[in-house]
């Protein structure tokens, strides 16, 4: 994966908060293809580990990493307000996800689990158009 992209730093505002959001995303080994993904809505990646990234922007920060099997954790800090946005991005991903996001006592505060739909099985150029309108959705959503 490109790692040159230089999208958006999370603001500062959020570095002192700490992890309060934290997921599953289930039936994808490759932790590069979900980056590819992120950087591709605009998010500044970078290597976090041999299979890891760290995914970036004004409002979130989010580590991702293989789990054994077909899962990857999610873990990291989002702004509240936003993590209706971040379900959006992952749902646009077409795997099931689980998220949760805590208060500053660690207590979980909100559960978002979902089962989207797989992308549509079509030629490629078709599954281009699909994860266009799925950003365009996802953009237009702030």
């Amino acid at each position: 994966m490109d790692m040159s992209d230089e999208g958006p730093t999370l603001d500062r505002r959020w570095i002192e908060v700490g992890n309060n959001v934290c997921g599953v995303l289930h039936g994808c080994r490759d932790a590069s293809a979900v980056a590819t993904r992120f950087v591709g809505a605009g998010w500044n990646p970078s290597s976090s580990s041999w299979h890891g990234y760290e995914l970036e922007t004004s409002w979130c920060r989010l580590e991702i990493d293989p789990l054994d099997g077909a899962d990857i954790l999610l873990n990291g800090v989002v702004d509240p307000a936003r993590l209706d946005q971040l379900a959006r991005l992952l749902g646009c991903l077409g795997l099931p996800y689980e998220l949760e996001l805590s208060d500053e006592h660690d207590t979980v505060t909100r559960e978002i689990r979902a089962e989207p739909a797989p992308a549509p099985r079509a030629p490629h150029p078709r599954r281009s158009r699909w994860w266009r309108r799925c950003l365009l959705r996802y953009w237009t959503s702030e």
